[in-house]
């Protein structure tokens, strides 16, 4: 990943209950929004998302009714909430990353589904092809090619010299190659741990056991982050991922798109979708820029002397 990843929540304001979202004009337009995580850590990207479609003229409540569906932190029932979703007869669906998507993807053949950073989705079998990805999906994704898994990798060698033995933490049942690639490109032996949400301590022991020197966080482990990051420093593994946010919560290093701001431009793809558009032939939007954060702080609490080649390269330090 970083190739990155993930998500949804909402403000009081936001939240329009079904019975509510009934009552609203014909003319309303509704969206789901569907994801695994909690409504409190999703709430800013359903806020940005909501602002954009506000600036794009929407007012809700008049012009649209977001259907929120939360997983409540856990994957288990996501293939329950997306068929109530389905069911709530909305319009268009936004959700986020793969087993999201996927969960949306299997609810529904007819309803148009915007994801939101998805990972690699040709190769994860979500959509066709990136340029007409078909069917009734399209979106934006934070990671379609083993370019950025390298990133991730070199990132890590430059941060600390000589680094030859990397672990990887994916998620449980993942398909993704790239990482791999990207090591044989690199000289990097990596020693590949899988887990799901509620496995980090048994993958992180079992990466220590293998004498790693740091780590490549892969998969949809966003409600779970900040146990990541514990983790991490607990077992003194320096440790990257391609989303800020575990930056932000105490892994070493980020390195990729920036989450909110998809979300922002995902009201566009809804945008034109409720306008006539047919998903299955608008592109799937693959990011352009970029991010790299440091956390200085998770440097020092772990010993660590970032060369300043790396840290003057950075567009965000954390202290």
């Amino acid at each position: 990943m970083d190739r990155r990843a993930f998500v949804a929540a909402s403000t009081g304001c936001l939240i329009i209950a079904p019975s509510l979202a009934d009552a609203q004009p014909a003319k309303a337009r509704r969206i789901g929004f569907l994801t695994y995580a909690t409504a409190e850590q999703s709430a800013t990207l359903l806020r940005e998302f909501s602002d954009a479609l506000r600036r794009l003229g929407y007012v809700e409540g008049r012009d649209t009714v977001i259907e929120t569906r939360y997983g409540d932190g856990t994957l288990n029932g996501m293939h329950d909430l997306a068929g109530a979703v389905v069911r709530s007869r909305v319009d268009i669906i936004v959700t986020g990353s793969n087993p999201i998507a996927d969960a949306a993807k299997r609810a529904t053949t007819t309803i148009p589904i915007v994801m939101v950073g998805t990972l690699d989705p040709v190769g994860f079998g979500i959509v066709a092809d990136l340029a007409r990805p078909g069917g009734n999906i399209t979106g934006l994704c934070v990671d379609a090619s083993e370019e950025t898994a390298g990133k991730l990798l070199s990132l890590l060698t430059e941060a600390l010299p000589g680094l030859s033995r990397v672990g990887v933490l994916r998620f449980a049942g993942y398909r993704d190659r790239s990482i791999e690639v990207a090591a044989q490109r690199l000289g990097i032996e990596l020693q590949i741990e899988e887990a799901s949400l509620d496995e980090f301590d048994g993958a992180f022991a079992r990466l220590v056991g293998k004498r790693v020197a740091a780590v490549v966080i892969r998969g949809p482990f966003y409600v779970r982050r900040q146990h990541v990051a514990d983790l991490a420093i607990k077992h003194r593994l320096p440790a990257i991922h391609g989303l800020r946010e575990y930056a932000e919560a105490g892994l070493l290093m980020s390195y990729g798109p920036n989450l909110a701001d998809l979300y922002r431009r995902a009201a566009g793809y809804v945008d034109k979708i409720l306008r006539g558009a047919k998903p299955g032939e608008l592109p799937i939007e693959q990011p352009t820029k970029f991010d790299l954060v440091i956390n200085v702080r998770t440097a020092s609490a772990l010993g660590l002397a970032i060369p300043r080649s790396v840290l003057l390269r950075a567009d965000e330090l954390i202290r």
